[in-house]
């Protein structure tokens, strides 16, 4: 097997949640930084993601299911650990961690990846501008009314939405006022 064949180890994690183009991409970078490369994917516990983020969407196993159904993950290891140390990197036999170059301040470190850094272990990747779980999150909200009227109007009751009588009675008198008005305008 010449130097070209020889199959590289790579580690990619995250949070993964709401798992979006965003995160496909930095995945096939990960996947594409050498011929032949072997991509170990950690999606990070919910313990661990509720402490240092907050609340995610999807919990542990549709955040790990989603991961496994990208092309470019090879491996998914869940839990995964939040800080990456030596002895996680000797279990599973990692040469690089793949990450964006930005320090990742957390858990009471100024660089989660500190430590690649150092050994000479880590391979930079570029974040996709336009999207993430966060940008996702805030069009919801947003436009929250429109999507509990759309979920409404597939059978959701109030309850499944978390909405108390008096927000589910506005917004169902917005929305006949709003068919009225609609209504007169045509």
């Amino acid at each position: 097997m010449n130097k070209e064949e020889k199959q590289v180890r790579v580690y990619a994690d995250g949070v993964y949640d709401m798992f979006h183009y965003g995160h496909a991409r930095q995945l096939e970078q990960c996947k594409k930084l050498f011929p032949n490369t072997y991509l170990i994917v950690g999606v990070c516990s919910q313990e661990d993601v509720e402490k240092f983020k907050g609340k995610s969407v999807m919990d542990g196993y549709q955040r790990t299911e989603s991961v496994k159904h990208c092309k470019w993950a090879d491996e998914v290891i869940y839990p995964a650990p939040w800080i990456i140390d030596e002895k996680f990197l000797n279990d599973h036999r990692i040469d690089y961690v793949a990450h964006d170059d930005i320090p990742y301040t957390t858990a009471d470190v100024d660089d989660a990846y500190a430590l690649c850094k150092k050994l000479g272990k880590f391979k930079a990747t570029k974040r996709t501008e336009g999207i993430s779980t966060t940008d996702i999150i805030g069009k919801i909200l947003k436009d929250r009314h429109k999507y509990l009227k759309r979920n409404i109007e597939r059978g959701m009751s109030r309850q499944e939405l978390g909405m108390g009588l008096w927000e589910y009675f506005s917004l169902k008198y917005d929305w006949l006022f709003c068919q009225r008005r609609k209504r007169k305008q045509d």
